[in-house]
């Protein structure tokens, strides 16, 4: 191991089972961008701004998210379904489980796949390719109880 490798040096293995843990249970928050809410709107028929007032809500830091049915659900999540939106999903949901907050250590990413039955199965992706979806991962950066490294909290929407 050389000084600066990741300790995912040797790459993660991943594969979506769309089973919909990432996409249902707690609260959390899904960002998204200008050009993301475009595309969301364009797969609904709708205007960009009939879609913001339907499924948008403001974050705190300003930010924009996706709005959660009761019981913290995506919106777009259907149970026995799954994303009626998946070809245009926002960043935040292409990125997972590669965010800064899941891959800065292996507790974390242990901690995550005990949840998430894609870790640890199907292609592995290289640390190369990891660490640039983690840089842009479309989560707030932030990880919580870590002023030294950015990400966002817990589970596969930002709590």
């Amino acid at each position: 191991m050389h000084a600066g490798d990741p300790w995912y040096r040797d790459g993660l293995r991943f594969q979506c089972q769309r089973c919909g843990n990432c996409c249902t249970g707690g609260s959390g928050s899904v960002r998204v961008s200008d050009a993301e809410i475009e595309a969301l709107a364009r797969r609904l028929g709708l205007a960009d701004a009939e879609f913001r007032a339907a499924y948008t809500r403001r974050l705190r830091d300003g930010a924009v998210s996706l709005r959660e049915r009761r019981g913290g659900d995506c919106v777009f999540y259907e149970r026995g379904q799954g994303c009626r939106v998946y070809e245009v999903r926002p960043t935040q949901c292409r990125s997972w489980p590669f965010w800064r907050s899941v891959v800065y250590s292996q507790e974390r990413w242990d901690e995550e796949a005990e949840l998430c039955p894609g870790m640890n199965r199907g292609p592995r992706h290289a640390a190369e390719d990891i660490r640039a979806i983690s840089e842009a991962d479309g989560t707030s950066g932030e990880i919580p109880g870590r002023a030294d490294v950015g990400s966002a909290a817990g589970s596969a929407r930002e709590g």
